[in-house]
């Protein structure tokens, strides 16, 4: 294995530049987080799809943000595993926030590569160091790529 990534989008609310996202998320493993080597695959979600997921999983009702799940077998190995990412989540929380939900989208991307680097947010302190490295990262994404442009624009037909 080294530095495989798969996109899969499950949602067609909001359009997503595929190869612009792949481009992004490989920069955050490859130079921002330092992982050659890497089994990953991304999925798109919108709320249906992400509920669905949640209550079979972790047996929570309606959508979450993001979802990850860890396949390595320890610190020292590949980064190995899932990110699941509601879509229809990142535009409801951009609003909230103030924010796009391109920067929100990369986010919750950011979010599950830490989780599977091993940071975890379930005690008060771990949580803020995991909010303040996901900060960080995402600030150094929006100064390599402009965020605004993950969002395809409609093909038209004639």
């Amino acid at each position: 294995m080294s530095g495989e990534l798969r996109l899969i989008s499950r949602q067609r609310r909001n359009l997503v530049d595929l190869r612009r996202l792949r481009a992004m998320i490989l920069y955050l493993l490859r130079d921002l987080l330092d992982s050659t080597d890497f089994d990953l695959t991304v999925h798109l979600l919108n709320s249906l799809h992400m509920a669905r997921l949640n209550h079979l999983h972790l047996r929570h009702e309606g959508p979450t943000d993001v979802i990850t799940f860890d396949y390595s077998d320890g610190p020292a190995s590949p980064l190995t595993g899932e990110i699941f990412v509601c879509v229809d989540e990142a535009s409801l929380h951009a609003r909230r926030f103030r924010t796009t939900w391109q920067a929100e989208l990369a986010r919750y991307i950011i979010h599950g590569a830490l989780h599977l680097r091993g940071h975890d947010d379930r005690q008060p302190l771990k949580r803020r160091r995991m909010k303040r490295e996901e900060g960080r990262l995402l600030r150094k994404l929006g100064r390599r790529f402009d965020l605004s442009k993950l969002e395809r624009a409609p093909r038209i037909t004639a």
